[in-house]
């Protein structure tokens, strides 16, 4: 028996756990590179890190990355749905790092498990979420001092981070992994856009092809999720605020209109804002009978399940991830995975290819943060353009693609203004 601190659903899953992990790194290349890097560097010896992430095959190798490095790790979940038990089991009893994460778990457990990783006293955190962060400022005051700063990982939780940021709450440096282009252009665009399908797929099986299929937000994860569900045949439409998102989707040949003429026509509505109550009870008032509501955004908050809760007058679980919520003039709304991010609750999240690069960021930010430790000030910053371009360099070599450099006589060209025509 492991007397690694944990809290986990069922420990006969491991073998299971580690067979799916080791799968996927086949899968990661790039971070597999990474591993061999550090492995003599080590350059978080001795550091204390807190990672507050979906805990999924391609977490588990990061965090092997990351315990390479030198790192002294503790994992909890970021979403009550999205944890693979047998990836939980796996981290404890075959990798040895302690992981507090069962899926399903209820709200207070998930915080049990926010402040069993805070009881690590990071000196480091990575968020999906900025729960970790989040916690740690408003409960765990104490241990600000001894941080050096954090990552995170989501459109939600830079959103969050800025906000702490722009009040001047945030107490340490925190790298927006997000924004990095080989993380935002990929992950969320091809990553979110098939997994997304995939949750939607497996939590139903119904066929897209034909059914109007509405994107509420048109940022990278809307583009991949509409991309993806046109691809299947679906008639595509898009909702946005932004006029120039909204542009650039009619532009794509999707129809662009508001939502609340969308819910009329639609066969699936998903969101991916990052936004609360986006689908609101105006849109159930209206909305097409039987029409099936799924998020796609980090927080089951996109969807106003208590509003739709106190209109409905019945409930009914057909399908393990599909809840029917029937209204007075018996009109059915189905809503997936409790409001949940679909592609990690109903499916297994972005895959390994995607996340690679995604997790390639987080091992070379928090590389950079120890070494600009007490340089960096307490705001979010962006991932250093030249370790964005390592991980897309590292990337092609691993794909087998070759690109041209420039000449000297064409770098001197767009670096001066004295040539014309």
């Amino acid at each position: 028996m492991t007397t690694i601190a944990h809290d986990i659903k069922d420990v006969r899953l491991k073998e299971k756990g580690v067979i799916r992990t080791e799968w996927a790194l086949r899968e990661m290349p790039v971070l597999r590179h990474l591993m061999q890097r550090y492995a003599d560097e080590k350059p978080l010896q001795g550091i204390h890190v807190s990672g507050c992430l979906h805990i999924t095959t391609e977490t588990a190798n990061l965090a092997r990355t990351l315990k390479m490095m030198g790192a002294d790790l503790v994992l909890c979940a970021s979403n009550p749905l999205s944890t693979q038990d047998d990836v939980a089991a796996a981290l404890v009893h075959h990798y040895a790092i302690p992981t507090f994460a069962i899926k399903g778990e209820d709200t207070q457990t998930y915080y049990q498990h926010i402040n069993a990783a805070l009881d690590h006293r990071p000196q480091l955190t990575m968020d999906d979420g900025a729960d970790l962060v989040s916690e740690l400022h408003k409960s765990r005051q104490d241990l600000l001092a001894n941080m050096i700063g954090g990552t995170e990982e989501t459109t939600t939780g830079v959103i969050r981070l800025r906000a702490m940021a722009g009040d001047r709450a945030l107490q340490f440096p925190v790298i927006a992994v997000n924004d990095a282009m080989t993380k935002h252009l990929f992950d969320n665009r091809y990553g979110t856009g098939q997994s997304t399908l995939d949750g939607i797929i497996r939590a139903t099986n119904i066929l897209l092809a034909s059914k109007v299929f509405t994107v509420v937000g048109y940022g990278w994860c809307g583009r991949g999720i509409a991309m993806r569900a046109k691809g299947h045949g679906a008639q595509v439409v898009v909702c946005e605020v932004e006029p120039l998102r909204a542009l650039e989707a009619a532009m794509d040949g999707y129809q662009v209109m508001p939502l609340q003429q969308a819910a009329a026509i639609s066969d699936f509505i998903v969101t991916a804002t990052g936004d609360k109550h986006v689908v609101d009870a105006a849109h159930f008032k209206v909305m097409k009978d039987g029409c099936i509501c799924a998020n796609s955004g980090h927080f089951n908050v996109e969807v106003n399940i208590p509003a739709l809760e106190s209109l409905a007058v019945s409930k009914k679980r057909w399908r393990e991830y599909v809840d029917e919520y029937t209204l007075p003039d018996n009109r059915r709304i189905c809503l997936l995975a409790e409001g949940r991010l679909v592609n990690l609750s109903a499916a297994e999240g972005h895959p390994a290819t995607v996340m690679d690069m995604s997790f390639a960021n987080q091992v070379l930010a928090i590389d950079y943060l120890v070494s600009q430790q007490k340089t960096l000030s307490n705001d979010v910053h962006s991932m250093p353009k030249y370790l964005d371009e390592e991980v897309a360099k590292l990337k092609l070599h691993t794909m087998g693609v070759a690109i041209d450099t420039l000449t000297d006589e064409q770098q001197t060209y767009l670096t001066t203004w004295q040539e014309g025509t």
